[in-house]
């Protein structure tokens, strides 16, 4: 079985076009711009790079990172196909270095749920040494009620003229693992790909313990919404020691 996004990739951003890049863009933007961040960002888990090239057209300078060959890959496509001059390099959530540094750095939509619960403080400090002190770290998890809840031994599906997407998905202790299938029209057939993912389920007090000493940080639900009710939780961190 291939790894998380090895085909997927391609498809991603088609499949998700009820997610609203738009707003959900915006929310950063504003935030960013609310909190006096800096123009220099980086976006971790950049996948293939809707949030780079709108944080881009607003006028900030990203940089993307993903372990995925192929979101890369996308993300470069597009972004040339939009006339974004943005680069996209490999950068790997849990051994995250840069000989540069950042104004902020962001990591949405369940970039962080990818982490293992004792990857989280090492990777945590790692990010935050790309960070000037007051800098942003801005990242988003699936909550655990929507894991656990809504998500875990669950099917779900989206059948198009192009593809057919369909993933199941197996509650484990501390993760549920998603299959996915994907078919792809080729011609007048459909070729078959095979991907796992596996999200780790994290509660917003072992994020906060995680962040320790290095960053202070507010917690809210998607676009801001009230966070006991969202399935999404926003950790906006600032970073406090050197």
């Amino acid at each position: 079985m291939a790894q998380a996004y090895d085909h997927l990739a391609e498809w991603f951003e088609f499949l998700n076009d009820d997610c609203d890049y738009s707003d959900w863009s915006q929310y950063f933007i504003e935030g960013l711009r609310r909190r006096g961040a800096g123009k220099r960002g980086f976006e971790l888990g950049c996948g293939s790079g809707a949030f780079c090239r709108a944080l881009q057209r607003a006028g900030f300078t990203m940089t993307g990172g993903d372990i995925s060959p192929a979101m890369l890959s996308k993300a470069v496509r597009l972004a040339r196909e939009e006339g974004l001059q943005i680069p996209f390099v490999q950068a790997d959530a849990r051994r995250f270095s840069s000989p540069s540094a950042y104004d902020f750095i962001l990591a949405p939509n369940d970039c962080i749920n990818y982490l293992s619960p004792e990857a989280l403080a090492p990777a945590f400090k790692r990010i935050g040494k790309a960070l000037p002190k007051g800098g942003i770290f801005w990242f988003d998890l699936s909550s655990p009620y929507k894991l656990r809840e809504k998500v875990a031994n669950n099917m779900f599906g989206d059948d198009r003229d192009e593809v057919t997407y369909l993933e199941f998905n197996t509650l484990y202790q501390d993760r549920v693992e998603t299959d996915v299938t994907l078919f792809v029209r080729e011609g007048e057939l459909f070729r078959r790909f095979d991907e796992r993912h596996v999200r780790y389920i994290h509660t917003e007090g072992s994020v906060l313990s995680a962040l320790g000493g290095t960053f202070s940080a507010e917690v809210e639900g998607h676009l801001g919404e009230d966070k006991t009710s969202s399935d999404r939780l926003n950790f906006i961190c600032r970073k406090v020691s050197s």
